[in-house]
């Protein structure tokens, strides 16, 4: 046997023989938004999404190390409320904004043929009425939902963002939050609103929607703290808007993700 033979010979043997390594975790989170200007009513009562609900929990994820992306049903630019034409936005938007690309990656969301689920760690919706109308009801992005959750993925979401959630079924048929404990926006304070007008300008009120797929909703009675997070087989939900940045971090936990040190450069 001539010695480039047994070269080849021993090479190929030793590759057989290496163990394989571990598939590399995906490193990216999703966030899910709403197009939706408006519910549509004579009031044109505002529907987009809220500012203060999804910035915060961008923030988180990119100081965690994780790469973010947007989809939205439509793509494009996202609408939001309480932005900075609204308002003067608190330090941890207002620094997100103009440090962390969070309007370069909010205004040219993808679409959701533009996905590749298996890309991604986690997916989060946070809240303003907008997904109610259309994220909730959109056959792709429930889709998407559902992979990442079946392939380990955590699904996270805040305020009225955890009632798209109601209508995400598994590969076997039944809804992802059938038997899990989930919170959100409560009918407590639906019922209270005047911006919702009780939640008749709403497609359906989060509470009922969670409720109707058979999941355990946490109402305000059922938790210590009306800002607790409720976590259940992956899913990180909270019911209102002081807490989707702790919705966030909840969920990095889950991934088991440390914080980028400060000047990293990253």
């Amino acid at each position: 046997m001539t010695t480039l033979r047994k070269l080849i010979l021993s090479l190929t043997a030793a590759s057989l023989t290496m163990p394989v390594a571990a598939a590399e975790k995906p490193n990216k989170i999703l966030i899910i938004a709403s197009n939706v200007r408006d519910a549509g009513d004579m009031d044109k009562t505002d529907a987009r999404n809220n500012l203060w609900e999804v910035a915060p929990p961008y923030h988180m994820f990119v100081m965690h190390g994780f790469e973010v992306d947007f989809v939205s049903p439509q793509g494009g630019k996202l609408p939001f409320s309480l932005d900075v034409d609204d308002v003067d936005p608190p330090g941890m938007i207002a620094y997100t904004i103009k440090f962390e690309r969070f309007r370069e990656k909010a205004d040219s969301s993808l679409r959701p043929d533009q996905v590749d689920a298996d890309a991604y760690a986690a997916a989060f919706i946070g809240g303003g009425f907008g997904p109610l109308f259309d994220v909730a009801s959109d056959p792709e992005i429930l889709g998407l939902m559902r992979e990442i959750y079946e392939q380990g993925g955590v699904l996270g979401a805040c305020g009225h963002g955890p009632g798209s959630f109601s209508n995400v079924r598994l590969s076997n048929a039944t809804y992802m939050v059938s038997g899990k404990r989930i919170t959100g926006f409560p009918n407590s304070s639906e019922e209270n609103s005047k911006r919702s007008k009780a939640g008749a300008v709403l497609p359906f009120r989060v509470e009922d929607g969670l409720r109707a797929r058979g999941a355990l909703f946490q109402s305000k009675a059922d938790l210590a703290d009306k800002h607790d997070v409720v976590t259940d087989q992956r899913l990180v939900t909270t019911m209102f808007l002081p807490s989707c940045a702790i919705a966030a971090k909840t969920m990095i936990d889950q991934l088991g993700a440390a914080p980028i040190p400060h000047g990293s450069g990253r």
